[in-house]
């Protein structure tokens, strides 16, 4: 099915976009590139050398890894969670 885009230049939806930096607004794009979808997922599946595969993503879209993520919060079962 073809999504309809009549209204894509008055769209409030994409009014974000105007207060994206450039970096930001080059995410937007990529991740919305089918291509890059597909190499996304292919480091998403179980694979042998995971490294090779994220070497490729790295090149292709000029991507860098250079750490592991970190939490972005910190998680504990204080007040809203479940512990004592």
């Amino acid at each position: 099915m073809t999504p309809d885009t009549s209204g894509w230049r008055t769209s409030p939806g994409y009014d974000f976009l105007d207060q994206l930096i450039a970096p930001d607004l080059a995410w937007e794009c990529l991740r919305r590139n089918r291509d890059y979808q597909r190499d996304y997922a292919d480091t998403e599946r179980p694979a042998p050398d995971l490294q090779i595969i994220t070497e490729g993503v790295r090149l292709r879209w000029g991507l860098r890894f250079p750490r592991p993520t970190d939490p972005q919060c910190h998680r504990d079962d204080g007040v809203l969670g479940a512990g004592d």
